[in-house]
This record gives structure tokens, sequence and C-alpha cells, in this order.
């Protein structure tokens, strides 16, 4: 019978590797929801305030 070399370190491998893939894909998920949704919708969203403010001021002043 051949001898079988003993799996060593195979489940802290593993579990690296998870945790570093798990970690790069939610940072990479995080940017995209925070540069690819949030901020454009902050920037509509403040652009629309901002048009209605100008609209009540030139009102005032008639």
């Amino acid at each position: 019978m051949p001898n079988i070399a003993p799996i060593v370190g195979r489940l802290r491998k593993g579990l690296v590797m998870d945790l570093s893939v798990a970690t790069g894909i939610g940072l990479g998920m995080g940017y995209w929801f925070w540069y690819g949704y949030h901020v454009p919708a902050v920037r509509h969203r403040d652009a629309f305030y901002a048009k209605i403010e100008e609209q009540r001021i030139a009102n005032s002043r008639q």
C-alpha cells in the first residue's frame, strides 16, 4: 500500500482564499453601488432642489 501524504494547511488556504474573494467582490460591489447609483442619484436630487430654490428666489423678487 502506498503512503498518502496528509493534507496539511488546506483549510487555512481555503479560508484565506474565500475571505479574499469575498472582500474583493464586496468592495467592488460597494464601489459600483456608491459611484454607479448613489452619487448620480444624489446629484440628480440636488439639481432638482437647486432648480426649485432658483424658482423660489426668482418669484420672490417679482
